[in-house]
């Protein structure tokens, strides 16, 4: 069975064709490719899917997440590189082939790594004797996700244990791998011993005579040789294998112990071919389970891709965001309207995080919410305060998010899922097209326009510019007024002032700035919504120490009118903003007042309920000392009756008959109050 998780057919729209690379996506990729362990994964990671459904989505975050667990628990899973047994298990399947060595050393490899995966699941050890029940199945509660993966397949032991008879832990034959190799390999061991004794003999005779060079022996064409100076080397009888490139070094085996390198020659030639006999029996032995085996490597390829994601995923401090669910807690269907939405708290950029990481530098997070009615935020401020990092933030972390990654955000976030992601950032100009930057921003635009619905997210960088600024704008705006009206999502940065009015008077549209430290005249890199910023242009451009007669000219030129709008948009933005809070703090109070309102009327009419009760008791503690008195009545008219007086006897019963019905209608009365 595959082990890979079986991914629907999907359909992700990306504009343009390099938008991996616009938003640096494909640097993430490279990051989590060299996180993998095998060769498998990373060719994984270079064909990773875009996911557009809810619940396989919310299964592979679900993986990850419990892999980063273990990473960040000191219990991670015991997981280690691994090769491809794909062209192995090919010629396996071959009648009569024999694997050889080199691929029985993988297969093994994988095994062992296979069992310690299913052991890691299974077994997890305990503190104490008595604790193994209680822990045995700890991991498998830790870490379910993981555990489902492993459940449809079952590990053979057996399978190592045929490979352990034939092949040691580090991977060579082992000398008792079969009763004739056993016997072969000892008879070699005492024809080498015999060898050593003869040559040392014979070393020291030709030492004494001075027949040896200084370095005495060598070894060549695998024989053991005596290293002989030129002169000398008629007189030693033997063969000689070699000389020196000087020629005057002669390389001779000595005659008394070629018939004992026969000998070893001899039964080396049978020891491989006692090897291959082993191998070949082997090789049909696991002939069958090739499939097997293939699954085996799917789990493998499959925990290494979760691996490194959770390894990555520690590096950023990622986590996983919420993802829209129904009542019954299950993720949301691709055509509910509830899949898309962006709830980003704490939001970093992954890149930047990880760079400043290394020099201790703060990433200043950002907090985005569009959902509902808000589903654009028009982005203004100075340049360099940060408007594109946000912007490609939020396209990143959700192409992360869409290929069952963790994403930097804080765990309280909500996400949802798009189906189109579309971006126009940098400078798209074009010799071979003869484009112009504003033309292909215009056919980008046309592309969006083309394709944008509910489900789209927009990512625009500088919108409107590359013309003259009043075009610009109005065709921006029109542009903006049509992504609107499709509900598209989107982050659009922007200097344009009537892009900002647009967004402060149109439903749907939110404005968003950059802030910036009018004191210090330094961005803050802080976001916040609600409100446009300003370009802060003269300040900045102040502080670079431009000319004074420069700036006055230009803000001359500018008019006062011009240079008002910002203000007079930001002041709008401000009391609004200051009205919406004032509303919501009425509205709070409110609910607040009829909490204790409803607080009021439970605990008044608990109050009146007491009284009743207690009143209740009363009149039945009353009722109980009438019946008692009755008793002691009665006992006087009996008393009275055998005194013969009668008429008193019956006055006295008439009026306690009287008393206590009145009681009793009272106690009624009561009950029926009560309950």
């Amino acid at each position: 069975p595959t082990c890979l998780p079986a991914y629907l057919p999907t359909f992700m729209r990306l504009e343009p064709k390099d938008l991996y690379e616009k938003l640096e996506f494909d640097k993430i990729l490279l990051l989590l490719e060299r996180e993998c362990l095998g060769e498998l994964g990373m060719e994984q990671v270079r064909q990773l899917p875009l996911l557009t459904d809810p619940a396989l989505l919310q299964q592979l975050l679900n993986e990850v997440w419990e892999c980063k667990l273990g990473l960040t628990n000191a219990d991670p899973l015991p997981f280690a590189a691994y090769d491809d047994l794909a062209p192995d298990l090919k010629m396996l399947d071959i009648e009569d082939y024999v694997l050889p060595e080199e691929g029985w050393k993988r297969i093994n490899s994988t095994l062992v790594t296979m069992r310690e995966i299913f052991k890691y699941f299974s077994l997890h050890q305990p503190a104490k004797a008595s604790d193994e029940r209680a822990a045995k199945n700890e991991r498998q509660k830790i870490y379910p996700t993981l555990h489902d993966i492993l459940r449809p397949v079952h590990f053979d032991e057996t399978l190592l244990q045929t490979i352990g008879k034939v092949f040691d832990e580090t991977g060579n034959i082992r000398p008792d791998a079969s009763p004739a190799l056993a016997a072969i390999r000892r008879e070699i061991i005492a024809r080498q011993r015999d060898l050593d004794k003869v040559f040392r003999s014979l070393v020291n005779e030709y030492r004494n005579k001075g027949w040896l060079s200084d370095s005495v022996e060598s070894v060549r064409n695998n024989r053991r040789v005596l290293s002989v100076p030129a002169e000398h080397k008629r007189k030693i009888r033997g063969i000689i294998h070699d000389e020196s490139a000087t020629g005057r070094t002669a390389f001779i085996e000595p005659e008394p112990i070629i018939e004992i390198n026969n000998d070893i020659f001899d039964l080396q030639q049978e020891e491989r071919r006692e090897i291959w006999r082993i191998l070949k029996e082997l090789s049909a032995t696991f002939r069958p389970y090739t499939p097997q085996l293939r699954s085996y490597q799917a789990l493998l390829v499959r925990f290494d891709l979760i691996h490194a994601k959770g390894r990555l995923a520690v590096q950023m401090n990622a986590n996983r965001p919420t993802l829209p669910v129904d009542k019954q807690g299950n993720p949301v269907k691709i055509d509910s309207p509830q899949v898309v939405r962006l709830g980003i708290e704490m939001g970093r950029h992954p890149l930047l995080f990880l760079k400043n990481k290394k020099t201790g530098k703060e990433v200043v997070p950002f907090d985005l919410q569009l959902k509902g009615e808000n589903r654009i935020v028009i982005l203004s401020g100075p340049n360099a305060g940060g408007k594109s990092i946000l912007m490609k933030s939020v396209g990143l972390i959700q192409l992360m998010l869409q290929a069952g990654m963790l994403v930097p955000v804080d765990e309280i976030s909500e996400m949802g899922i798009f189906e189109n992601i579309f971006a126009d950032i940098g400078d798209s100009q074009s010799l071979e097209d003869d484009l112009s930057t504003y033309s292909s921003r215009l056919r980008n635009m046309r592309a969006f326009l083309e394709h944008a619905n509910e489900r789209t997210l927009v990512l625009i960088d500088e919108f409107g510019s590359g013309t003259d600024p009043k075009i610009g704008g109005a065709i921006a705006e029109a542009i903006l007024q049509e992504l609107n009206d499709r509900k598209v999502f989107g982050v659009i940065t922007t200097h344009y002032s009537n892009l900002k009015m647009f967004a402060f008077k149109t439903p749907g549209i939110v404005n968003g700035s950059m802030l910036f430290d009018k004191e210090h005249l330094a961005p803050t890199y802080r976001f916040k919504v609600g409100r446009p910023g300003s370009s802060y242009a003269f300040e900045i451009a102040q502080k670079s120490g431009l000319n004074k007669k420069i700036l006055a000219y230009a803000r001359h030129r500018t008019g006062k009118n011009e240079m008002a709008v910002d203000d007079l948009l930001i002041d709008l933005q401000r009391e609004k903003k200051e009205v919406e809070d004032k509303l919501q703090t009425l509205t709070d109070r409110e609910k607040q007042l009829e909490k204790l309102i409803k607080s009021y009327d439970v605990l008044h009419g608990d109050l009146e309920f007491r009284r009743k009760k207690f009143k209740l008791e009363a009149k039945e503690q009353a009722l109980q000392e009438v019946a008692r008195e009755n008793k002691e009545l009665e006992r006087l008219i009996r008393e009275i009756r055998e005194a013969q007086n009668l008429e008193k006897a019956k006055q006295v019963a008439d009026q306690a008959r009287q008393e206590r019905q009145k009681l009793e209608v009272a106690v009624q009365h009561l009950k029926e109050e009560i309950y």
